[in-house]
């Protein structure tokens, strides 16, 4: 009887040695293993969120939280509805998601509205504290952060070479007046407008459904178009670019992704490097090791100027010689 005792309390020792050891294994990678279920909300589809989105998931991967492995994304796309937005910011509070990446301005806020106390991170949102996401760069929410992806350059370098370099007297401008980031960046462009003495022709629109015609709306009347960073309007991206087109009005764009779609210049950045960037932060978090609050909002690094040489052919403008001073063009990068 003793013998077989003393059986079972060895056995017993060596496998509770094995489930420390395994154990320790897991906790050792960080991650352990739990399956962690992140919600991903987005606004609309377009290149440059989509683009956000594959960066984000490339830098949880990098550092071992790998999709179909122990992550789970919960992919939402609003369709550009904001009640759409909001219920799924909800959906993910009542599913109690580890983490919720908000890909875009109203999807951040829709989040935040949503939820104190589930983590949220952003990215592709031009003004965080104008949006109440945060008090500042430097203290962000206490279960949010992110990266912004406005570059304090990027409008008036655009703004600049339109008036500089192509001469144009007047610009229209497409947006959508009931997104913030648009509106904040519609007032940076009047706001420059005004001081290199150019006029600025706005049109509002909704929805994608009436951004062609809003394009068709500017035929006769500027002399450029620029289509800031607005979900809805680069959403349907492709009617501006049609009209740009047919009536030679040269087209300028406020990020890379458009600008490789047909617009002749763009100042910006990837939008994949600026995902990658908002995945690391989410790492620290799922980790444990930083809080959102412990984390300051990031804004784009490696910005420049870019041009599209074959947009501009297409919309009557001959490219000059000089461009290559100012930026690079596509095929250089």
């Amino acid at each position: 009887m003793k013998k077989k005792s003393l059986l079972i309390g060895v056995m017993t020792m060596l496998l509770g040695m094995l489930v420390l050891s395994g154990c320790g294994s897991d906790k050792s990678s960080g991650n352990g293993d739990k399956e962690y279920v992140i919600g991903v909300t987005q606004i609309v589809e377009h290149p440059s969120l989509d683009a956000a989105f594959e960066g984000f998931k490339k830098a949880l991967a990098d550092n071992g939280f790998k999709e179909g492995e122990n992550v789970k994304f919960d992919v939402q796309i609003a369709q550009g509805d904001p009640t759409n937005s909001q219920t799924i910011a909800k959906n993910f509070v009542g599913d109690s998601v580890d983490l919720i990446f908000a890909n875009s301005t109203p999807s951040a806020q829709h989040a935040l509205n949503a939820t104190k106390d589930i983590p949220i991170v952003f990215t592709s949102v031009t003004d965080p504290v104008g949006a109440e996401l945060v008090k500042s760069f430097d203290e962000p929410g206490e279960n949010i952060t992110g990266t912004t992806d406005t570059h304090p350059e990027a409008i008036s370098k655009t703004i600049s070479f339109i008036t500089d370099e192509m001469k144009a007297k007047t610009i229209g401008i497409i947006y959508n007046s009931g997104e913030q980031n648009a509106v904040v960046q519609a007032a940076e462009i009047n706001k420059l407008a005004k001081e290199k003495g150019v006029k600025i022709v706005e049109v509002s629109v909704s929805t994608s459904a009436d951004v062609k015609q809003a394009a068709e709306s500017l035929t006769g009347r500027v002399d450029a178009i620029y289509i800031p960073k607005d979900n809805t309007v680069v959403s349907a991206l492709e009617s501006v670019i049609g009209v740009a087109n047919e009536k030679d009005i040269p087209l300028f764009v406020g990020e890379l992704d458009s600008l490789k779609k047909g617009a002749i210049a763009a100042s910006g950045f990837s939008y994949e490097d600026l995902g990658y960037e908002t995945g690391l932060m989410a790492v620290k978090i799922l980790k444990g090791e930083k809080k959102p609050s412990e984390l300051p909002v990031q804004a784009p690094q490696n910005f420049e100027l870019m041009f599209n040489q074959a947009a501009a052919e297409e919309q009557g403008v001959e490219v000059q010689d000089s461009w290559s001073e100012l930026g690079k063009f596509l095929e250089d990068k």
